[in-house]
């Protein structure tokens, strides 16, 4: 029954995100936001739920949470290079 308040959470934001002419980027639901160093990209598939520190051989010591809102960051950073807005406001592909 919570799949349904995240459904209606999610059909919100991307109404409201259409009204205001606002371009909304979704991370793909497996995208490992937390298990990717921010500073180089090395993806650390040994990470646990219960590391709380992000910790690369890169010298990258932060947060896991600071972390991956980093590299979520960075993930609309790059999706906005992509797109871009036409006059009409219509999203076409830069």
């Amino acid at each position: 029954m919570t799949d349904v308040g995240f459904y209606e959470l999610r059909r919100q934001i991307e109404y409201k995100s259409a009204w205001a002419c606002v371009i909304l980027t979704i991370a793909d639901r497996w995208y490992p936001s937390s298990k990717l160093c921010s500073d180089c990209g090395t993806h650390n598939r040994k990470l646990k739920l219960n590391d709380r520190t992000y910790r690369c051989a890169s010298g990258n010591d932060k947060c896991r949470d600071y972390n991956a809102s980093l590299n979520l960051e960075n993930y609309t950073a790059r999706s906005a290079e992509i797109y871009a807005t036409g006059d009409d406001g219509s999203v076409v592909a830069a």
